[in-house]
């Protein structure tokens, strides 16, 4: 009897450690409903991997995006995953077979120019979830999601609220510039003269941290010519952190020695991180404070980022630095 009454103890005590199994449904950006029992036990990430480190879902992955094997966040936080979580290529290249080979529950992947791509993984009965976040709401409904997944949804929430602790600190010095006042930016792509224009994460950014983004666009990333951009004339210039080309190269070209944030040497490369991640909030402070230093002169910007880097992946900035590249 003693026995039997243990045993009992034992499944209560599993059952109340156990995240209660549910079935979740989202609508992705390509308008499709996607249901999926959490928690997941074999999940595919080719994007969102940065919030990994946060709600400790690494058991709960069975694969990951070959980007996701050079990232610094996630080297300095799981030093060694390549060995216990495999690669499945990238959302443009998919190494079919090896998603086949780990049987997922959900694969989450974003839509790009070819959404075939999520089309041809759910002709082979795979589940699949595309996202494209193109605001702070979008994204912070995408990492809800993910919370869910995880059966983190707890955690999730804390790491919005850390994030919302540095947009705070950012609105309270920059929402009452006024808009004539505003510095002119632009965001550069993986192109000279591919920017980022009025849609998407970059505007939301642009906005939070108190600039004008002069790219006269309703377009993600339009080219345009070396001429519309001096036309603009931004006030600072800042390109995207994997971009082949430096800050140098663009300082010392001819072509863009009119521009006003060339002239005053006001270019700046963006701190490396994933926009669809919780890295999102130091990278905006970064941003807010080289635009606009003299509001954030009492402000240990570089401790900030620490302190955030602690709080949310439990890991020193300086650790993530190492690891930069």
């Amino acid at each position: 009897m003693k026995k039997f009454v243990a045993l009992i103890v034992l499944l209560a005590v599993a059952a109340a450690a156990s995240p209660e199994a549910a079935v979740v449904t989202y609508t992705d950006k390509m308008g499709r409903t996607v249901t999926v029992e959490t928690p997941v036990k074999r999940a595919v990430l080719f994007e969102t991997y940065e919030l990994l480190p946060a709600s400790k879902g690494f058991d709960q992955v069975a694969g990951l995006g070959r980007y996701a094997f050079e990232d610094d966040l996630i080297l300095a936080a799981a030093p060694g995953i390549a060995r216990k979580i495999a690669s499945v290529g990238t959302a443009w290249e998919i190494n079919i077979e090896a998603l086949l080979r780990l049987k997922p529950d959900i694969v989450l992947t974003f839509i790009n120019s070819n959404q075939d791509a999520v089309r041809f993984m759910e002709s082979k009965g795979l589940n699949v979830l595309a996202i494209y976040p193109e605001n702070l709401p979008e994204l912070y409904d995408v990492m809800r999601f993910e919370g869910k997944l995880f059966a983190q949804e707890q955690k999730v929430e804390q790491v919005i609220r850390e994030m919302e602790g540095i947009f705070s600190l950012i609105r309270d010095r920059v929402s009452h510039i006024p808009p004539v006042q505003r510095r002119k930016a632009l965001m550069l792509m993986m192109q000279q003269t591919m920017v980022a224009g009025h849609r998407g994460i970059y505007q939301d950014l642009f906005d939070l941290i108190g600039v004008t983004n002069c790219a006269d666009s309703r377009q993600n990333f339009p080219e345009v010519s070396i001429e519309r951009i001096i036309s603009w004339n931004p006030d600072l210039i800042y390109f995207v952190w994997y971009a082949r080309y430096s800050a140098a190269d663009l300082l010392n070209n001819p072509q863009w020695r009119h521009v006003k944030a060339i002239k005053e040497g006001n270019v700046y490369k963006e701190l490396r991180g994933s926009t669809w991640s919780p890295r999102l909030a130091p990278s905006a402070l970064w941003m807010a404070a080289t635009a606009y230093p003299e509001r954030f002169r009492d402000v240990n910007v570089e401790r900030v980022i620490d302190q955030f880097y602690r709080d949310v992946y439990g890991i020193p900035y300086s650790r993530i630095k190492q690891n930069a590249g």
